[in-house]
């Protein structure tokens, strides 16, 4: 996006009403208004949306308003929301999905931002999505993936299938998130920011506690040499002031350098950049010579239809993935039934 295309949507909205006349006595300026874009990262941040969605929103806001010619949004409404998610099923062809995260983005500039309620009509805010089965790999196509794998990559795959944890659960991890007592792994501030616990395989636990000796001297290195604090949810940093550099708040796989954070400027050590992961699964599965995507989430489906073929119940495995709905978790039955609802073929008979 250029920085022509850009001037109009990072411009302060105009202060109709000027400056007060105890300003103008004072000889000073009104207030500068808060830019649209910084305005939503403001309302984003006092709800405790996370970086990633913030950005996220803020490129659908920047899209919308640039598809109608850089108007501002306050002079535009349902119509005009519904020509842009129109044109991008249409002819951007994007997938149902990407359509309600740029209509959330889109409403949330409206209703939160800029106060402005807009009515959408029914098959626009909730457009059907189609269903789809997961894709699962067997327990031998996963180990067979896993076998080809090293050093963190292959311990954090491991984790997503024995756990069943999500692509950023798993990135996020900190050293406090391990009960190596209990053998479980507790998952904070998950999908919809609730926490939960999942397992811990008895198989990894001795690498995690071989990584973490690492870890620990890496972060003892950053301490001496000035450094050593890691990003806190919420407002946990401003409550307790040393808590950033603790050692069970450092995150299990850290990045190998340490970098400024976007948020407060910090320079900080973060964890992992997730695509290392993923780009290492993607090479497994093509020299595992699957025929199927192997995605990091496609473990977290295995480690699903692997419990229900244990045995274990559905209420159980719920729990376990942190669906809020069970209706969520029954997508993994389907996967175990034969062809057409477990039907035996008459030309099989």
């Amino acid at each position: 996006m250029s920085e022509k295309d850009t001037k109009f949507i990072n411009s302060p909205q105009k202060n109709q009403s000027g400056g007060s006349k105890l300003d103008e006595l004072a000889g000073e300026a009104a207030p500068k208004p808060r830019k649209l874009l910084d305005q939503v990262s403001d309302a984003l941040r006092t709800k405790h949306y996370s970086y990633r969605t913030e950005q996220t929103y803020i490129d659908w806001i920047k899209r919308y308003i640039i598809f109608h010619k850089k108007r501002h949004p306050k002079d535009m409404g349902a119509e005009d929301i519904r020509k842009f998610i129109a044109y991008l099923a249409a002819e951007r062809k994007v997938a149902t999905s990407t359509q309600n995260q740029a209509l959330s983005a889109i409403l949330f500039l409206y209703r939160t931002v800029l106060q402005k309620e807009v009515i959408l009509p029914p098959d626009l805010v909730n457009p059907s999505r189609p269903k789809r089965l997961p894709t699962v790999l067997t327990h031998a196509e996963a180990m067979s993936v896993i076998n080809l794998m090293h050093g963190i990559p292959r311990l954090m795959t491991k984790i997503l299938y024995g756990s069943g944890l999500r692509l950023m659960e798993c990135m996020r991890l900190r050293v406090k998130d391990i009960d190596f007592e209990n053998h479980q792994i507790i998952v904070r501030g998950g999908k919809g920011d609730d926490d939960r616990f999942t397992i811990l395989p008895d198989s990894v636990a001795a690498e995690i506690k071989h990584i973490l000796q690492d870890v620990k001297a890496l972060h003892d290195k950053d301490l001496r040499e000035g450094y050593g604090e890691t990003a806190l949810p919420n407002a946990l940093g401003v409550k307790y002031k040393n808590a950033a550099k603790e050692w069970g708040w450092q995150y299990i796989f850290p990045a190998s350098q340490r970098s400024i954070d976007p948020l407060s400027g910090v320079i900080r050590r973060h964890h992992l950049d997730e695509s290392v992961l993923q780009k290492a699964i993607h090479s497994a599965g093509q020299l595992a010579r699957i025929e199927k995507p192997v995605t990091a989430h496609t473990f977290r489906h295995s480690f699903a239809t692997q419990l229900l073929q244990n045995g274990y119940d559905i209420r159980t495995i719920q729990e376990l993935l942190g669906h809020k709905d069970v209706k969520t978790t029954m997508i993994y039955t389907h996967v175990l039934q034969r062809g057409g609802l477990a039907v035996k073929s008459p030309l099989d008979s």
